[in-house]
């Protein structure tokens, strides 16, 4: 499906367009706020494989030297990075900021908070000779900002309407492939044990022939860390066309993926090297995300999860004391 084609279904806040009847066009949706100090290293490793070379260059620029980058104008900043005025501008309207003032501003306060406590230099790269102790330091403090990012980076708004809309899904199908299929399996099994129907169909034609069943009043998520894995936007298309809510949780905004989602949540773009493949840091801010979305679901229906929680603990209450008895029988 084209964005012409799209553009029949979806208004420019994501929502649906109806394509008949005389209302006049809702009123357009406020600009969102710049993002924090904070987010911006985070949206630089996000949107940077999507800039072109010559923004690529601005964005790791600021990230890299907030405090010398703050400090220059829009020429000093193009002439340091061998690109355009122009350039530099696109690049902080690309980084969430109206324009390069408001970049200036949000890089000094990034300058002042890495002085007040600036994070360790860890690096995460991993040799095969690094002995365990330096492994676990090295994943650890990479796992921690790859968290830090992806909730910098999270767009609440985006995410309050992912809640809404799966609180109130007669059904809700999510869609995942490889280890974005473990992140769905573990959204959908949290869903179930507060009393809502959810699916996480591992096979790609089980997903898709479960997307036809979909209609308005459900919801469809895909879950891809690279947003153009074809057996996950094939059944959240399906989704999308038969009127379902849908919602695409991904590393790349810009992704094909979005193109069928009315909300997308975007997680942390972690840099992989040959001992640490994507799978493992996408993996980690997926699950930060299904954690988000169904602590939200779990507030607006407490009346009724907290129950169905105490019921599920209490159902499987009798095979934890069982395993402690065989357990106790190993020690004696």
């Amino acid at each position: 499906m084209t964005d012409e084609v799209k553009e029949t279904f979806v208004n420019a806040s994501g929502g649906r367009r109806a394509t008949g009847g005389g209302s006049a066009p809702p009123a357009p949706p406020a600009p969102p706020a710049p993002p924090a100090p904070a987010a911006l290293a985070a949206k630089v490793r996000t949107l940077g494989p999507s800039m072109t070379r010559s923004m690529q260059r601005v964005a790791e620029a600021v990230a890299g030297d907030p405090a010398g980058c703050a400090a220059l104008t829009v020429t000093g900043l193009a002439e340091l990075t061998g690109t355009s005025e122009a350039t530099v501008v696109r690049t902080a309207r690309l980084l969430g900021y109206p324009g390069y003032r408001d970049l200036r501003l949000a890089l000094a306060g990034l300058a002042a908070q890495q002085q007040s406590g600036r994070a360790p230099a860890i690096t995460t790269d991993i040799a095969v000779d690094d002995p365990i102790a330096d492994v676990v330091a090295k994943l650890a403090y990479d796992e921690q900002q790859t968290l830090a990012d992806t909730a910098a980076g999270l767009d609440t708004v985006q995410l309050g309407a992912a809640v809404a809309a799966l609180t109130a899904a007669r059904r809700t199908d999510v869609y995942g492939i490889g280890a974005s299929n473990l992140v769905a399996q573990d959204l959908t099994q949290k869903m179930l044990r507060i009393g809502l129907i959810a699916h996480a169909p591992g096979d790609p034609h089980l997903a898709v022939t479960n997307a036809v069943q979909l209609r308005a009043g459900d919801v469809a998520l895909a879950i891809t860390h690279s947003g153009s894995t074809g057996d996950v936007i094939e059944p959240l298309r399906v989704a999308f066309e038969r009127g379902a809510t849908t919602i695409a949780i991904t590393g790349r905004p810009d992704s094909p993926v979005t193109q069928y989602a009315d909300h997308v949540l975007t997680t942390s773009t972690a840099r992989e090297s040959e001992l640490r493949p994507a799978a493992m840091s996408s993996r980690t801010s997926q699950l930060l995300v299904v954690d988000c979305l169904f602590v939200g679901v779990a507030q607006r229906t407490y009346e009724s999860a907290a129950p169905a929680l105490a019921a599920s603990y209490e159902a499987l209450a009798h095979r934890h004391g069982a395993l402690r008895g065989v357990a106790g029988d190993r020690r004696a």
